[in-house]
């Protein structure tokens, strides 16, 4: 989502590609543990789709192991990119684990692909963390890219995902990046909830990272509010986009639930990116798809089995165990500056670290945008050593 409108403006959608070819097929033996890695190939990244601008740095593709929410080991593929110039900070080369924002359901729109073609989004955000010399280790996340539906917003699999990309990248001999050096995560929307969830699972999941911070803005940290307030929005589709997700990553058949358009939309969305879907579907209502005529978040908060699978999804219930920073816009239009909020006070009432960053930019965009320069300078201060900002004591008149 991060420069969703500019994209729009310029007309950049992800063409698709063929299906996934061999590189993005796991084989039928994993490695033994989380993190290793499956195999790996040079790749490029683009900051534009005429691949007129390409970013001076080692790029390569990889696929490694990490865990499903159920604890099986699955692959997952992802880049992980190194600067070639020599770090210039204090001690070894920091390592950021990026989750990126909404990227859609199909496997062409995997950030892999996308870094390649010039068609990612946060390519921007990306080069700016490479400017400052870090290495960069980004996760396709389940099931996109790879076979299978990406399970999207699902708590559990994102962060172990994100976490599983720093240890592939520290793993990984090409990248030449410090196998026990400093690390943090960021990341926004769908990949700030992701980066929570890291933020969350850490301690118990990699306890090995010398995790410095996480930097986890525009938290959907209440998938039942988020999904309300998207429900005949613009951004309808990512409404649908959780539904599916989800759906896939439990093992439930939504299609009793749907009716004969509502299980259309949703095919459909499984081979559809961002921009495509939100175009496709901006303002259509959920009651339009169901079977019985109700919203899907009725279903979500009426259902019993539905019901417990958003619930799983909450965020605030750990302490994370890292100093954390958090932006989001009072005017987000996407996920409710309130659900934001509430997760910051969970986490202070935990006796967590938090620096807390509103503003007030216009959209869920312009909240990203807006984010970025705070971000960077979070991140500077914590693989400088210095004291990580708590307030806390704000946060509740914020």
């Amino acid at each position: 989502m991060l420069a969703l409108a500019t994209a729009v403006a310029a007309g950049v959608v992800a063409a698709p590609v063929a299906a996934a070819g061999s590189f993005y097929d796991p084989p039928a033996t994993l490695p033994a543990r989380d993190g290793d890695v499956i195999r790996a190939e040079p790749a490029d990244f683009y900051l534009d789709p005429l691949k007129l601008l390409k970013v001076d740095a080692e790029v390569n593709r990889v696929m490694y192991r990490t865990t499903d929410r159920d604890g099986s080991p699955i692959a997952v593929t992802g880049t992980v990119i190194t600067p070639r110039g020599e770090w210039k900070g204090a001690g070894e080369r920091p390592v950021i684990g990026y989750a990126v924002g909404t990227q859609g359901l199909g496997d062409h729109c995997a950030p892999s692909r996308q870094l390649a073609m010039g068609s990612e989004y946060e390519g921007p955000f990306l080069q700016g963390l490479l400017l400052r010399g870090y290495g960069v280790a980004i996760t396709d996340y389940e099931g996109l890219g790879t076979p299978g539906v990406h399970t999207y917003v699902n708590r559990v699999v994102s962060g172990r995902a994100v976490l599983d990309s720093i240890r592939a990248a520290q793993r990984l001999p090409d990248a030449d990046l410090p196998d026990n050096g400093p690390v943090a995560i960021a990341g926004y929307s769908q990949g700030g909830g992701a980066a929570a969830a890291a933020a969350e699972l850490a301690a118990d999941y990699a306890p090995e990272l010398k995790l410095k911070g996480v930097a986890a803005s525009a938290i959907p940290a209440d998938l039942q509010k988020v999904g309300v307030n998207l429900d005949g929005g613009l951004y309808a589709a990512f409404l649908g986009y959780a539904a599916v997700g989800l759906s896939a990553g439990y093992g439930i058949d939504m299609d009793p639930f749907l009716n004969d358009r509502g299980r259309a939309v949703f095919a459909e969305l499984e081979d559809h990116c961002t921009i495509q879907a939100v175009g496709r579907y901006a303002f259509t209502r959920s009651a339009s798809l169901t079977a019985d005529g109700e919203p899907l978040t009725d279903l979500l908060e009426d259902n019993p089995q539905f019901k417990a699978m958003v619930d799983e999804q909450l965020m605030g219930r750990v302490k994370p165990s890292v100093p954390v920073f958090v932006s989001h816009s009072r005017l987000d239009d996407v996920i409710p500056y309130g659900v934001g909020k509430k997760v910051v006070l969970d986490w202070c009432g935990k006796g967590a670290r938090v620096k807390f960053d509103p503003n007030l930019a216009p959209t869920h965009v312009g909240g990203a945008v807006a984010a970025y320069p705070a971000t960077f300078a979070w991140l500077e201060g914590r693989f400088a050593g210095l004291p990580a900002p708590n307030n806390c004591w704000a946060a509740p008149i914020l």
